[in-house]
């Protein structure tokens, strides 16, 4: 089949070819707009992305070292809880030591060592020379001085730091007067 194609059927061609062609530069001028949108709100969502991954790092760091503090923190409120604890219970015990008797291990009269009992005072003796089943006996008005070692049992008196001997020699008589 044969086909024939007029001048104006050529034009009309033509024209709808032009009008195609201007369609296809308007739709390309639209899709390299959009394209252009897309690629800088991809740069715009990727520069927040980045920048929320280097916070999220800095903050970790922060929290790193926070929990660090946190924790020295924590052990030096540990320590300062068990030093108050010890305090109080020293606390206690000086409290109620009022009326009992510590002994004090002498060297030559002067105090050496304190111990809760005379006992503990007579096992620690050997340690400085004294043989372990030694036979402690009252020294009688011997001074204090006179005697290498010497256990003496001393009272806590009032709430002051003060001490009495708890066995005070007897008192002797003055001359004979009655």
């Amino acid at each position: 089949m044969i086909r024939l194609v007029t001048a104006s059927r050529l034009e009309r061609l033509e024209a709808g070819a032009s009008a195609a062609r201007e369609q296809a530069r308007q739709t390309s001028g639209a899709a390299n707009e959009s394209f252009g949108r897309h690629v800088r709100e991809l740069y715009a969502v990727t520069d927040r992305a980045e920048r929320a991954e280097a916070a999220a790092t800095e903050v970790g760091t922060i929290l790193a070292l926070a929990v660090e503090e946190l924790s020295v923190a924590q052990q030096e409120l540990l320590l300062k809880s068990m030093e108050i604890r010890r305090l109080r219970e020293e606390l206690e015990v000086a409290r109620s030591m009022e009326g009992r008797t510590l002994t004090v291990l002498l060297h030559y009269g002067q105090p050496h060592t304190v111990y809760a009992s005379r006992e503990d005072a007579c096992a620690d003796t050997a340690t400085h020379g004294v043989p372990a089943g030694a036979r402690w006996v009252p020294s009688g008005e011997r001074p204090a001085a006179e005697c290498e070692w010497r256990v003496e049992a001393f009272m806590r008196v009032g709430d002051g730091p003060g001490f009495r001997r708890a066995s005070l020699p007897a008192p002797k008589p003055v001359g004979e007067a009655a």
